[in-house]
């Protein structure tokens, strides 16, 4: 039987302050008891030798100091996992949302994890196919990658997020696939459109959603990644199948981790985000992977939406440190009318060669994939002296440039929300763009593919 403690002597924001508390362990869970009888869950954010503070999951109104009971339950907070779990729907503590019945779990697991020991990591080297043409076709994203998507707010991430789920599959096997998507600070209306697009779809059949609302409170925000990875841990290396884990949106869990900093009266660090962002990223980021000897792999997608569009802001830097490339949203070719915006010049993919060529995309797809690059960067580069000096400056040659940067955005990064194109389609469809460039210009493709497919 645990402890009881009427040792409340001070409550701050969401945090509780235990004193005269024994054998109590960082992370631990904790239950409150107000006056009235109604229980509270917590947990441990931080201990000292007599002194425990406990971050309040559903927040400290209508706590008082004398009347509030404190049970420390010994262990930290954990996910019950089985193969049942897959088709569901959870919110931020792991609770069930769609009104089915408490999953029957074969383990319970601590939510905190283990990040993947570098020596037993295996090097990513599989293609996805995410049918998105700006993505398969220029940052091809890798089984074991770690690939975010940098956005802006009003930017349509949430639609490319649930499209990603829709149409991700692992090319060329019959393997057991599945997608992990945690969620957390949407409204109401975002989560209404997830489950929806989920469930009419058909994706939610491979799918595990763990929802945390605007409404609800900051600690189960940082909860939700934590559950989502570790459901995902579950699939991968208990199951042996392979998941795609989407996390959006970043920004609101780093804005939690700020909000409980400052509750703790923790000194500052950039922007007021606490001095272990980047540490507390690399744990959660860094559970992504594959493991050796191990068939199962975690690939992950963490969007976030970069305040004031700043590709500096330390959530969007820090990310960008950890993980292997980016994927950029552009409010430019949003204001196009473009779906998806994906910007695919400052875009990139640190893994993307290990990922493509002959027998896991096409022969030529690395040289498209330059050639498509260079074509793109010279049209935009005309467009920008055609804004300066007028068209009629232009010589001949960058008029084509000029025609074929504007084909590209509309023909090749645009495309239907609800159209998957294959990675053959896509490389095709690069050839057919570069086909309107004199081959003399082509100087990135090898003269054997020009041959075969120009």
């Amino acid at each position: 039987m645990r402890k009881e403690y009427l040792t409340v002597s001070n409550i701050v924001g969401p945090l509780v302050i235990v004193e005269k508390i024994s054998d109590v362990k960082f992370g631990e869970l904790v239950e409150i008891e107000t006056a009235g009888g109604r229980l509270r869950r917590g947990q441990v954010l931080d201990i000292s030798t007599e002194q425990a503070v406990v971050q309040v999951f559903e927040g400290t109104v209508g706590l008082d100091i004398e009347g509030s009971r404190v049970r420390f339950l010994g262990r930290s907070q954990q996910l019950g996992v089985s193969e049942d779990i897959i088709g569901r729907i959870f919110d931020g503590s792991g609770k069930p949302k769609d009104k089915g019945p408490q999953t029957i779990a074969r383990k319970m697991v601590d939510i905190n994890g283990r990040p993947i020991n570098p020596d037993a990591r295996d090097y990513p080297s599989e293609f996805i196919e995410t049918g998105i043409s700006s993505i398969d076709g220029m940052n091809p994203l890798v089984r074991g990658q770690k690939l975010p998507l940098f956005s802006g707010s009003g930017l349509p991430h949430p639609r490319i997020a649930a499209q990603i789920a829709r149409q991700a599959k692992v090319l060329g096997k019959q393997e057991k696939f599945a997608v992990v998507f945690g969620a957390m600070g949407i409204t109401f209306e975002e989560a209404a459109f997830f489950i929806e697009d989920f469930r009419t779809t058909g994706a939610l059949e491979r799918a595990v959603l763990f929802l945390n609302l605007a409404n609800e409170p900051p600690i189960e925000r940082i909860s939700t990644p934590r559950l989502a990875l570790t459901c995902a841990e579950y699939l991968a290396f208990d199951l042996d199948m392979h998941v795609l884990v989407i996390l959006v949106d970043m920004t609101f869990y780093a804005e939690a981790l700020r909000e409980i900093s400052a509750a703790r009266k923790e000194i500052p660090g950039r922007r007021g985000y606490p001095g272990y962002l980047y540490t507390d990223l690399a744990s959660l980021y860094e559970r992504a992977g594959r493991i050796k000897g191990r068939k199962g792999s975690i690939t992950m997608i963490p969007i976030l939406t970069m305040p004031e569009d700043d590709k500096t802001h330390p959530i969007a830097d820090l990310t960008g440190y950890i993980t292997e490339g980016q994927i950029i949203l552009s409010r430019e070719i949003h204001r196009k009318g473009i779906y998806p915006p994906i910007d695919v010049l400052p875009s990139l993919s640190r893994l993307k060669d290990k990922g493509i060529g002959a027998g896991k995309t096409r022969e030529d797809h690395a040289d498209v994939l330059n050639q498509l690059f260079a074509c793109y960067a010279r049209g935009k580069e005309a467009r920008e002296l055609a804004l300066i000096l007028g068209e009629a400056a232009l010589t001949d040659l960058d008029k084509l440039y000029l025609k074929f940067a504007e084909r590209f955005e509309d023909e090749f990064v645009r495309q239907g929300e609800f159209t998957a194109r294959t990675i053959i389609e896509t490389i095709d469809l690069g050839w057919k763009l570069l086909r309107t460039i004199p081959k003399a210009e082509l100087k990135r493709v090898r003269p054997e593919y020009l041959e075969k497919y120009y």
